[in-house]
């Protein structure tokens, strides 16, 4: 069988490369939007409800996550094949992490001190995670579904309740798991899709149907699952938040 040549695109939200492409496949939208749901089902699971504050703790993690997160991880080794400048990357990651910062020690001081221990866990993690210090120590799966799943959901729920309860760490516990999935799944897809040149080989069924090995076949199934999984659990915080506010 002839191989298969590999997708030349990182990822499949990437847009074609250069210019303001670059800085919208940065936000790896689905992903973010999707960790963002974590967010929403934290706020929304808590026993009192404030749109200010819910506001305040999505745009934190968007700055977060969203940007800092993704600019940090672009400086390590250009995953996304961008030509954003390193010095944009640095100054984006620098200006998002202090504003998410910025709005935590905010809501220290208006809401419970015990939010600066979020803050902090929070950055440094961010930190340590995407710039894979300390030899990669907290640069695992593990850390990944703790950091971008469990995390948000305490830390809204925190911002709603000011305490955490058995409901926090139940649905910290959900998305903690769902984050794990996700990192299985994108794991193998990310891998064909950066670093595997070529594909050759052939499946042989029971049947005695012969099928040829393709990229399609290989990150087909993993990559669709995702985003179902993405849209799933925005849908979920979508409906938990309307169950909140009407």
């Amino acid at each position: 069988m002839p191989p298969s040549e590999t997708t030349a695109q990182p990822a499949f939200y990437a847009l074609a490369e250069g210019g303001w492409r670059d800085y919208v496949t940065l936000l790896h939208l689905p992903y973010t939007a999707w960790h963002l749901s974590y967010v929403t089902i934290g706020a929304a699971l808590a026993p009192t409800f404030n749109a200010g504050r819910f506001a305040a703790t999505l745009l934190a993690f968007f700055l977060a996550v969203g940007i800092g997160a993704h600019a940090l991880d672009e400086l390590s080794g250009r995953p996304l094949r961008s030509r954003i400048p390193t010095r944009t990357l640095v100054a984006l990651a620098v200006a998002s992490l202090t504003g998410a910062i910025a709005i935590g020690i905010g809501a220290a001081i208006y809401i419970s001190p015990w939010i600066t221990v979020f803050v902090a866990v929070g950055a440094l993690i961010l930190v340590a995670y995407n710039l894979e210090l300390w030899n990669g120590v907290l640069h695992t799966d593990t850390w990944f579904a703790l950091a971008w799943g469990g995390f948000p959901v305490m830390v809204a729920y925190f911002a709603q309740a000011e305490t955490l309860d058995i409901v926090a760490i139940a649905a910290a516990a959900f998305a903690t798991t769902l984050a794990f999935a996700q990192r299985q799944l994108s794991t193998a897809v990310r891998h064909t899709r950066r670093r595997v040149r070529r594909v050759h080989g052939e499946i042989e069924h029971t049947s005695g149907e012969v099928e040829s090995i393709t990229v399609a076949t290989l990150i087909g199934p993993a990559e669709r699952a995702l985003r179902l999984l993405t849209v799933a659990t925005i849908v979920l915080s979508v409906a938990l938040l309307l169950a909140r506010v009407t």
